[in-house]
């Protein structure tokens, strides 16, 4: 990747190194094209459907500052999963992160989750954290996981904690800290992620407890704060569940923060995958969604094309 000394301290070097050597490497040997004219006009022209770009997905094609003028060259709003120590450069761009990331550094934060108690006094301290640091920026919204099912997450042939069991425990870790965030006006976000994708670490995650997205929903009514919501990664469900647009309908009010990526493959949301993004930003904007669609995919070829017809894509 470009710059890898330029690693921030914050929790997205977990995404970042799970990256490192795989598809981007391949994107990168290929160089990345220069900005054409047609690249400096918006993409988003209707705006209905507010749109972020995910940093970990494009860091290895532009640095920060270059990724924040490519956003607002598209009418992008938001790059998202930014670490604390480039948060006052989003905000020189006026920029804002539509969801933060927690730091478990220098594991993965989605491995070690709430569905432990034994991991309770890691990842309540570390949300804490987050919580606080999206306040002091007046961002809304911070990113929260069940964990993996096994014991030690690293090792799948380790017990795992039953379905039942890592939901109470969902519930108990998550209401410690609810509170917090309702006082800070941050509303935490449950990710589902699928588990059936084993070729690339950030294309699926077996041994991840919340890959149902009922499972996940239903952790968060359980909580019972209108601060807990989901993310809803449309290539997650897809993948795990499917039937996106009723689904989009039947937890209107639990979306919290919603994510895009083509399936197969978690590229380009084109003519060449099987999710109808279209219609499922119709349906967001039909009952009333009013956060960020982060667009979290990874490109196979020039990456500002790509993310220049994906952010046209949903501008529905």
């Amino acid at each position: 990747m470009t710059q890898p000394d330029r690693v921030s301290t914050s929790s997205t070097i977990t995404r970042r190194h799970l990256l490192r050597g795989a598809a981007g490497a391949a994107a990168l040997a290929a160089g990345v094209p220069a900005i054409r004219a047609e690249d400096k006009q918006p993409a988003v022209r209707k705006g209905r459907i507010k749109q972020s770009i995910v940093q970990w997905c494009f860091e290895p094609y532009w640095e920060m500052a270059e990724m924040c003028r490519i956003a607002r060259r598209l009418g992008v709003e938001s790059i998202e999963l930014v670490g604390a120590a480039d948060y006052p450069t989003l905000k020189r761009f006026g920029l804002t992160n539509a969801i933060v990331q927690i730091d478990m550094d220098p594991d993965p934060p989605f491995m070690y989750g709430f569905n432990n108690p034994d991991y309770h006094k890691r990842v309540i301290p570390a949300t804490r954290k987050a919580i606080d640091q999206a306040a002091e920026y007046d961002y809304k919204r911070v990113i929260c996981f069940t964990g993996y099912k096994h014991l030690d997450p690293k090792d799948p042939s380790s017990p795992v904690i039953d379905d039942a069991e890592g939901m109470a425990n969902c519930v108990v870790g998550l209401k410690k800290i609810i509170g917090y965030a309702e006082k800070k006006g941050i509303t935490l976000c449950l990710e589902q992620l699928n588990t059936r994708e084993d070729t690339h670490p950030m294309k699926g995650h077996p041994g991840y407890h919340g890959d149902d997205i009922d499972y996940c929903a239903a952790i968060c009514r359980a909580v019972g704060s209108p601060n807990m919501k989901l993310l809803f990664d449309l290539y997650h469900v897809q993948i795990m569940n499917g039937d996106l647009i009723r689904r989009i309908h039947q937890y209107r009010d639990l979306l919290g923060h919603i994510h895009v990526a083509g399936n197969p493959g978690r590229n380009e949301p084109d003519g060449g995958q099987e999710i109808n993004f279209p219609a499922c930003m119709k349906a967001l904007v039909e009952v009333d969604y009013d956060g960020f669609v982060g667009q979290e995919f990874l490109p196979t070829r020039d990456p500002l094309k790509s993310l220049r017809e994906a952010v046209a894509l949903c501008d529905v």
